[in-house]
């Protein structure tokens, strides 16, 4: 019998299909994982996107990007491409991301859609890397891929950093399972170290005019500044996992299309 999960996943699906037929859609908010989203293949509504190639899968460190097919039983080989981000957002990842996208394909199935995976990484690059996204009119989604004999999209994580990147995107999707969490910014500098005894770790935050940037940032990507504050005023070491209800009323994401 199909675990209650997957059935409201696959009704889900339907109602994807049926609005991408009828040209409707929600404007773009969902947490436990392993989660299989196979609803994920009717993200088709969104325009085709050529010149994309694949790339190594991602390991533990640096965001890489690849190709993946959305399988279902039904749509075989015209089944929809998207790309996969998974790691740490690093300053140089915007122009690892561009260059990715330059180095071309011919892969007329690939959709302007995103999957992040990410545990965040550089807040700066993750605003250039948003507003790419919005440059280039993508979705973004909260998932990851797993190859092997059960390949496919699963739920993810978009931690910190990340949430700044995901806001670039056109319709932000963090389906059922997926998490999203907010982490307040923070430099760790070294100083010294080696014969004269330990180094000298000092942490700063982000300062006032720092916040502001962020927060003029979110509102032009459509998100309530809120969710900057919210990020902003957490202890230091502490992360939160965004509800629904928070990813709903900071216009955040949604849980579909």
């Amino acid at each position: 019998m199909r675990p209650p999960q997957e059935g409201r996943l696959a009704q889900l699906a339907e109602h994807l299909v049926y609005t991408e037929r009828v040209g409707g859609s929600s404007p773009s908010p969902p947490t436990s994982r392993r989660r299989r989203l196979q609803w994920l293949a009717s993200l088709g509504l969104i325009l085709v996107l050529g010149a994309f190639a694949p790339a190594a899968r991602a390991e533990s460190g640096s965001m890489t990007f690849r190709v993946e097919p959305l399988e279902t039983g039904s749509c075989g080989a015209r089944c929809p491409h998207v790309i996969v981000a998974d790691g740490v957002i690093e300053t140089d990842t915007p122009q690892a991301f561009v260059d990715f996208l330059k180095a071309g394909s011919s892969d007329t199935n690939l959709r302007r859609i995103i999957f992040f995976n990410s545990r965040g990484g550089n807040v700066v690059a993750s605003m250039v890397f948003g507003h790419i996204l919005r440059e280039l009119r993508v979705a973004g989604v909260v998932g990851r891929f797993e190859g092997g004999w059960d390949a496919g999209p699963y739920t993810g994580e978009c931690l910190s950093a990340c949430v700044y990147a995901m806001m670039g995107a056109v319709r932000r999707i963090a389906p059922p399972g997926s998490e999203v969490a907010l982490h307040r910014m923070s430099i760790v500098e070294s100083e010294g170290g080696g014969w004269d005894g330990p180094a000298h770790i000092t942490r700063s935050f982000a300062d006032a005019p720092m916040i502001a940037v962020l927060q003029r940032y979110a509102r032009r990507m459509g998100v309530d500044p809120a969710l900057v504050r919210t990020a902003e005023s957490l202890p230091p070491d502490s992360v939160h996992i965004l509800t629904r209800a928070e990813m709903r009323r900071w216009s955040f994401a949604t849980s579909q299309f």
